[in-house]
């Protein structure tokens, strides 16, 4: 294992820093290359897909392996496409947090087009190019280092979004669509009125540079500097979902194909990394009079949306709005406990990150497969069970030609088929996971929140806000929004799986059971491997809280020097060639 690690490490080393750039590249040279096919070569797009998602992951673990070595070397790349040092120029910077979001993309992006291969990616046209142009967006966002490219990012991840809400037509996904492409343009337009705002003040839109010029900012500035970043906070928040803004989410996740449904799970999530990713450089313990500025705004609105989304779930009949309002429910939850700039918090909430996203991301692709199951092959399926007891009469008693064992008692129980006890299992524990009920990962994620928010020695390592009144209701919201996500996923796996009589044996494929089983798989990994993985996130965590080694490496980044052959020959004065 060990000799394995280093000859990774060496492969990397080797390539770095140019492989930071293969997850942008990647993706806009596989979709530039799919636009040059004729739709009719579906075959062909499929596997230049699947391969280049593949390979994706590939390079996101390369980034991480190369991203965890303890040597500040080694643990942050930076990469200058333009050549020109920051704050001038372009810069992407890989860290272990950009590195671990690259890796939950990666792996919900493969099981993603791997589920859509089976069928849904023959339901309209470019779904493979628009996939992969999605991918360049998410990718982007999580390694540029400056806000303007953030916003492009943004904005290409976006596009690609809306032809992928519409893929495969009809009037709920177009009336869907349609706002979320209203509430996206207007969260755009809150994104340059900030972006623009702080370029004013602060004459940067560097990352590490703001950091450096939050706390020298004069004082007559200071009230517009917190209305820029209140301003340019709303676009993310907006995107990841915050309370009252998300009235959008439910109708158009529930409303996209299931294969698309699950990469928007990770869409919420750019939000939640852009606030973390920012607020701690510029509102850190070193930002002077603006430090932890907007935490009480964090956390009264991740609470909100807590209980939103929890009430929301129990609210819910249809599968699609249970998955959309679990999506809402992850995303409060890690705005809530990202608002008291806690380093050992922060390292519970991104466990909490990976598990809640893979489990979402799975519970969308579930959805597809149980309505398809309940209504006999169709797309839809009545959410209204009109018969609660079917092998009961009226009068409670059984139906005549019910099956009788030997007491004249009828018999109920069958023997159920593979393909429905895999369904079965699989929405158990993506139930396991969105409650945070041991032994999956959502638990282990919860309790290290609520061990960092109680532990007395804890508090006493960590930056922020002390537990106080705010603490003990984040408490109360994580242990009881997990019971009412509890009860209102049983409820429905009560309805859909046990209740139901007379239905057909599912037809599953096995592109259709195999991405749901590789997320599944991926969460007992992080439970399996929970203490490498906590040792990663808190370190992870650590870094965020601060952000010196983060700012020192981006400004010290030295453009590659041209070699001598390189070199224009020039004449001197006066001499003749």
């Amino acid at each position: 294992m060990t000799g394995g690690t280093s000859i990774t490490a060496s492969i990397t080393a080797w390539l770095m820093p140019h492989l930071i750039l293969a997850p942008i590249a990647l993706p806009l040279l596989t979709a530039g290359l799919m636009l040059l096919l004729r739709e009719e070569r579906q075959r062909t797009k499929v596997t230049l897909n699947i391969t280049s998602t593949l390979v994706g992951l590939v390079v996101a673990v390369l980034l991480l392996v190369q991203a965890k070595e303890p040597s500040v070397q080694t643990s942050l790349g930076v990469y200058l496409p333009g050549n020109w040092p920051a704050p001038f120029g372009i810069v992407l910077v890989i860290d272990r947090l950009s590195a671990m979001m690259l890796v939950l993309t990666s792996t919900v992006a493969l099981a993603t087009v791997l589920f859509s291969a089976a069928r849904w990616h023959r339901a309209g046209v470019h779904f493979h190019p628009l996939f992969q142009f999605q991918l360049m967006g998410l990718a982007g966002a999580f390694l540029t280092a400056d806000l303007f490219n953030l916003f492009v990012f943004f904005e290409i991840m976006l596009a690609a979004s809306y032809g992928l809400l519409l893929h495969g037509s009809g009037r709920p996904r177009v009336s869907a669509g349609l706002h979320y492409i209203a509430i996206n343009l207007a969260a755009s337009s809150l994104f340059l009125i900030g972006v623009s705002m702080l370029y004013g003040i602060t004459g940067t839109l560097n990352m590490a540079d703001l950091a450096q010029s939050i706390a020298g900012v004069a004082v007559a500035d200071r009230g517009l500097l917190h209305a820029a970043a209140a301003i340019l906070a709303v676009a993310f928040l907006i995107k990841a979902a915050v309370w009252p803004l998300n009235f959008w989410l439910v109708p158009a996740y529930s409303a996209a194909t299931a294969p698309v449904g699950a990469l928007f799970a990770l869409m919420t999530k750019v939000g939640v990394y852009s606030v973390l990713r920012l607020w701690t450089l510029m509102f850190g313990a070193e930002a002077g009079e603006s430090a932890l500025f907007g935490s009480q705004w964090l956390i009264g609105g991740g609470m909100l949306t807590m209980a939103f989304g929890a009430i929301g779930m129990l609210g819910s009949q249809r599968l699609g709005h249970l998955a959309g309002f679990s999506a809402v429910l992850s995303s409060g939850t890690l705005l809530a406990a990202v608002g008291f700039g806690q380093n050992l918090l922060t390292g519970g909430l991104l466990y909490y990150l990976l598990s809640s996203t893979l489990a979402v991301s799975a519970l969308f692709l579930l959805t597809d497969l149980i309505d398809r199951w309940r209504n006999n092959g169709a797309n839809l399926a009545p959410y209204e069970q009109t018969d609660d007891a079917p092998f009961l009469s009226a009068d409670l008693v059984p139906t005549e030609g019910m099956n009788l064992d030997d007491k004249e008692q009828a018999l109920i129980g069958q023997v159920i088929p593979a393909a429905a006890a895999f369904l079965g299992l699989a929405f158990m524990a993506c139930t396991l996971v969105i409650a945070g009920l041991p032994p999956l990962p959502g638990f282990v994620g919860k309790f290290a929140m609520i061990h960092a928010l109680l532990n007395p020695l804890g508090l006493g390592a960590a930056q922020g806000i002390r537990l106080g009144a705010a603490g003990w209701m984040l408490v109360a919201l994580l242990v009881g929004s997990g019971l009412l996500a509890l009860l209102a996923l049983t409820r429905a796996g009560i309805r859909h799986f046990w209740s139901a009589q007379g239905r057909a044996s599912p037809q599953l494929l096995v592109l259709e059971g195999l991405p749901i089983a590789l997320l599944l798989l991926a969460c007992v990994a992080l439970v399996w491997q929970a203490g490498a993985v906590m040792r990663y996130t808190q370190a992870t965590a650590d870094a965020l809280h601060a952000p010196s080694t983060y700012v020192r490496a981006v400004m010290t980044a030295a453009p590659v020097a041209a070699s001598p052959a390189a070199m224009p020959e020039t004449t001197p004065p006066g001499d003749k060639p």
